[in-house]
């Protein structure tokens, strides 16, 4: 039974109605009952607090009457405080009467089918068992577009936290939205890294409002990929040419969360196997000895990996797949080299050389018994010898290489070579190679550095009143002089550089009669030093008046 007094108020004033819920012979009972598509998860303020799952502080407050509606367990006089609570003015929003079934109504402006977190679930009269007086509550939870949780107080009866399930037996008529709390997108999110199959991509979470907590559903053309739900993922075979999104949900505790599509990548693209390690071969080539073959490594483990020998660049029938290898008469003169092919699914297929050559393959070995040697001084007009050691077999052929920084002289191809202009200044490098046929050739170099030239100094010096005028030119076979001269007669010393060669110079302050003029030019990396000496008559200065 409704309280006695209360009707008295109704006759005071329609100003003060309002129920969820009146006496059963009058209206039925506002509260939707339990079924299958509504569960009950708490019944009581103190229980449902205890649970977690608090009346706002209603159950302390609920003598007071908020929007004129009845205090006590009432389901518009709940509601109207959690709205109160919220930010909104202690004044009901419209006018007339404040019933149940009225709310969606008078605020039809703003009542839709979406649920929201703070919205008021509103249903209408005599729907989903809330009888003529309607019912409210407060969307505490939006689960999904079909499940809510709402938060409810009922007129004779209780305070409850109920689930919410659509189908179509319980679910509000629709949501009212007075002063949802919605957590917004200030920045959009987005896609970082390359969309390749092995590559690593990246949501960036955007920007939110208030700050929430994160979710993340990965989706290749907008279908959602299963278990893709962290911050990154990694494209695999499914993907290729799909374009990948982030579903980014946004959450908040008390708020309805946000949901933003980022922008599709390009389509997917396959992966490159990258080789860490390249393969490696080794062993002797020479026939009948066995080459070995280790496998190399790759960031990403390929599904499948095989081994192929080669000989002058072209497969060996029977030898892909296997480790080693035999190397036979065929293969006399040819060189060896192996390769790695590397596949796995949804990559392109990879190859990875190994970075020997083994060969050309010979059918022996020569070794020097008593070593080569180098005779000679590298300087302008000497000769060079490579002197044949002693090697095993004997009978090898010597051929004689010269080279001058590196680029071999045409027709030095003798055991000595004699130094000319063309080698001043140069680096001379003799190599002597051994060859057998089916041997490995082997072969000796020797260094003897850069070539030196001498230097020639001509001194010419011409006496002057007090002074001496003094010329110096210095020329070296195969190079242009450079570098200092010093020009000495007595105390009268000075040092000048050349030029092409050339230097002129006067010197003064010097005594009359004949003075001994000498010169030492310093020498260069190239050219060696050398001096000259002479003589000079130097007049006697004319006397100031």
């Amino acid at each position: 039974m409704s309280p006695p007094t209360r009707p008295s108020l109704l006759r005071r004033g329609a100003a003060l109605v309002l129920l969820c819920a009146l006496l059963p012979a009058v209206v039925p009972a506002g509260t939707p009952p339990a079924t299958a598509s509504s569960v009950y998860l708490c019944t009581g303020y103190k229980p449902c607090a205890q649970a977690g799952m608090p009346s706002s502080g209603y159950g302390a407050a609920n003598d007071t009457m908020y929007w004129r509606m009845y205090a006590g367990h009432n389901c518009t006089n709940y509601v109207a405080y959690r709205l109160i609570q919220a930010g909104m003015s202690t004044e009901r929003p419209w006018s007339g009467t404040g019933m149940a079934y009225n709310w969606g109504h008078a605020m039809k402006d703003i009542t839709d089918k979406v649920p929201a977190v703070g919205s008021v679930a509103w249903w209408d009269r005599n729907v989903s068992g809330a009888g003529s007086s309607g019912h409210v509550a407060i969307v505490e939870e939006v689960v999904s577009d079909t499940e809510i949780i709402i938060s409810e107080d009922s007129w004779s009866g209780d305070f409850h936290w109920r689930r919410i399930i659509k189908d179509g037996t319980t679910w509000p008529t629709g949501f009212i939205h007075f002063v949802d709390k919605k957590v917004t997108n200030k920045v959009a999110p987005r896609i970082t890294g390359t969309a390749q199959v092995g590559a690593t991509l990246k949501a960036a979470k955007g920007r939110w409002k208030p700050k929430p907590s994160y979710s993340f559903q990965w989706l290749a053309d907008l279908v959602p990929i299963p278990g893709a739900t962290a911050q990154t993922f990694s494209p695999g075979p499914d993907q290729v040419g799909a374009q990948l999104s982030v579903r980014v949900t946004a959450s908040k505790a008390e708020f309805t969360p946000g949901v933003v599509d980022t922008p599709a990548t390009t389509p997917v693209v396959k992966g490159e196997l990258v080789s860490t390690t390249p393969p490696e071969i080794s062993g002797d080539a020479e026939v009948e000895a066995v080459l070995t073959a280790t496998p190399g490594a790759w960031a990403t483990a390929p599904d499948t990996t095989e081994l192929r020998w080669k000989s002058d660049g072209k497969v060996i029938p029977g030898s892909s797949g296997q480790p080693q290898l035999t190397l036979t008469k065929a293969m006399v003169g040819t060189t060896i080299t192996a390769v790695e092919v590397a596949q796995r699914a949804g990559f392109i297929r990879a190859t990875a050389p190994a970075p020997q050559a083994l060969g050309p393959v010979v059918q022996g070995v020569i070794e020097v018994t008593s070593p080569f040697e180098a005779t000679g001084r590298n300087h302008y007009g000497s000769a060079l010898t490579l002197v044949p050691g002693v090697t095993e077999p004997q009978d090898v052929a010597l051929t004689y290489t010269w080279w001058r920084d590196g680029v071999r002289i045409v027709g030095a191809d003798a055991a000595t070579y004699e130094l000319a202009d063309a080698d001043v200044g140069h680096e001379i490098i003799g190599k002597v190679t051994m060859s057998k046929p089916r041997y490995q050739p082997i072969a000796r170099r020797f260094s003897f550095g850069r070539t030196t030239t001498p230097s020639s100094v001509v001194l010419k010096a011409k006496g002057r009143k007090g002074k001496a005028a003094v010329r110096v030119l210095v020329s070296a076979p195969g190079a242009v002089p450079s570098g200092p001269v010093t020009i000495k007669s007595g105390k009268a010393s000075t040092t000048v550089g050349l030029e092409n060669g050339a230097a002129r110079v006067v010197l003064r302050d010097l005594r009359a009669g004949t003075r001994k003029v000498k010169v030492l030019y310093a020498g260069s990396e190239t050219v060696l030093r050398g001096r000259a000496l002479t003589e000079v008559v130097v007049k006697k200065p004319r006397k100031k008046p």
